[in-house]
């Protein structure tokens, strides 16, 4: 469960997104990010609907569950998770791949924005609740990056990070983005409503 930091922080990334229009609330089924997600709602006058799937849950730790990172770190696949994740696998019989998690994670991403296109149309907002490991991940896939590299992504609890889906490729728009203003993400008035565009900006974009 979370602790009282841990609430203030949903409810403050709560606020910021109160204003943005959400088609669809996708969430780890695990306890924390159940708790996050509706306390992150709150602030809304009407709560999108919310689907909680494992296919976007924590990576399976194995015998790694529950340690301390202090007593993990002495472990001979601490290395091998840091220097080379595509190859690392957590031990035990519960333990997952790095490899396998990334991949159920980009896979269940990419569903689930089809789902919200298809309710909401180009203009459509998925709003994902995961874990640090799983959108590090999927900002990895988003920017075409080797899984062995995700390390170098940062990602806070109750950060935002936004990946904009085309049909082409995937905007990565934000990363572990902490606190200010979300206006930037809304929909621009004069935005065409049909037709995303898969086109980079050229020189970079003119900003939000």
């Amino acid at each position: 469960m979370l602790d009282e930091k841990g609430r203030e922080q949903a409810a403050a990334i709560g606020e910021r997104l109160r204003e943005v229009p959400l088609t669809l609330v996708v969430s780890s089924p695990l306890d924390r990010c159940r708790e996050t997600t509706e306390r992150l709602l709150l602030p809304r006058s009407e709560a999108p609907e919310v689907v909680f799937d494992a296919a976007v849950g924590e990576a399976r730790y194995g015998d790694w569950t529950g340690k301390k990172l202090s007593e993990l770190a002495e472990d001979s696949e601490w290395k091998v998770v840091q220097q080379h994740p595509s190859a690392a696998v957590f031990p035990g019989a519960d333990g997952e791949a790095m490899a396998a998690m990334a991949a159920r994670a980009v896979a269940a991403i990419r569903s689930w924005s089809a789902v919200a296109k298809e309710r909401g149309g180009d203009g459509a907002t998925l709003l994902v609740v995961s874990h640090g490991d799983v959108i590090k991940s999927i900002i990895a896939d988003a920017m075409g990056m080797h899984l062995d590299l995700f390390q170098r992504i940062q990602v806070d609890p109750c950060s935002l990070s936004v990946i904009h889906y085309t049909p082409l490729r995937p905007f990565v728009e934000r990363v572990n983005d902490t606190g200010g203003s979300v206006a930037g993400l809304l929909p621009k008035p004069d935005a065409p409503t049909e037709g995303a565009s898969s086109d980079a900006a050229v020189g970079g974009g003119a900003g939000a």
